[in-house]
């Protein structure tokens, strides 16, 4: 058995386990068996998931994010702005921007510091993709924007990869709706070959929305950052929102503000819990 130090962050209810692998990284079967046992809230530690904090040869550290279940995720908008703190608070990055690589890429996150603490980040979330064959989704066409799809049942869809793809709902009374029933038969459906990350949104308006999230691997979260930034996005291709303002994104545990103009960026809090060790 070896004992890992930990400490868990959260994001906007998106609660992680962070592990420092600097020193030691173990393989990637261990970290999906650690992601399974420390995940559980009953018998671990109790968590979406657990990321591990490694080296990069191409930035100041490398992200590494397993699900609940787990899968491997490639990028998580939540965990990334908490990787930012750990590094600033206690690997001593001491930059107010830290490069964070991912396996969707290199992203560049602008800390909030107040008294030597790290309160938020600004994530250069990059460029939305939404070309169906790269989310990846059995569609044709260039993109999926307001699509009539028969899923769970018939559904209008909009398609979006934020490094891990994203189908967004637009419907009404969202806070009261049973997502679970849904979000399993969408997540798990053929059409995504990779399974989808499905949200429910709900606009107030051209800079407000509502919205809950399925996520694949984890079930429903109180937070998804890539999650909300789809949904900017896909209101800005459904006319619902412009492009280059600030749209807010109201999940179950907090609010992220969105600006999705060539690229997105994500600003939302990063807040650590606590800390503790664990013998697997």
């Amino acid at each position: 058995m070896k004992e890992y130090q930990f400490i868990k962050y959260e994001g906007c209810g998106n609660d992680y386990i962070y592990i420092d692998c600097f020193g030691f990284e173990p393989p990637d079967a261990e970290k999906s068996r650690i992601a399974v046992k420390l995940s559980d809230r009953h018998f671990g530690v109790g968590g979406d998931g657990v990321v591990f904090v490694c080296k990069s040869d191409k930035a100041d550290g490398f992200m590494r994010m397993f699900n609940a279940d787990g899968s491997e995720g490639k990028m998580c908008g939540n965990a990334i702005r908490c990787v930012g703190k750990y590094l600033y608070e206690k690997r001593g990055v001491k930059k107010e921007q830290i490069a964070v690589e991912t396996l969707s890429g290199v992203k560049t996150l602008k800390l909030f510091v107040r008294n030597g603490l790290v309160e938020a980040a600004r994530v250069d979330m990059g460029a939305p993709v939404l070309s169906p064959e790269k989310i990846p989704a059995l569609f044709t066409g260039e993109k999926v924007v307001n699509e009539k799809v028969l899923l769970d049942k018939e559904r209008r869809i909009t398609l979006v990869s934020m490094g891990n793809p994203h189908c967004v709902i637009f419907t009404d009374k969202v806070k009261d709706m049973d997502i679970e029933t849904p979000g399993k038969i969408i997540e798990n459906n053929s059409l995504f070959p990779d399974r989808v990350n499905v949200e429910f949104a709900e606009v107030l308006s051209p800079e407000k929305a509502v919205m809950r999230v399925w996520e694949r691997g984890s079930g429903e979260t109180l937070a998804c950052g890539t999650g909300a930034c789809a949904t900017a996005v896909a209101m800005v291709l459904n006319g619902l929102a412009e492009k280059g303002k600030d749209i807010t994104i109201e999940l179950r545990g907090g609010k992220l503000v969105i600006n999705y103009d060539e690229t997105v960026y994500m600003t939302g809090p990063a807040t650590e819990v606590f800390t503790g060790s664990v013998k697997l």
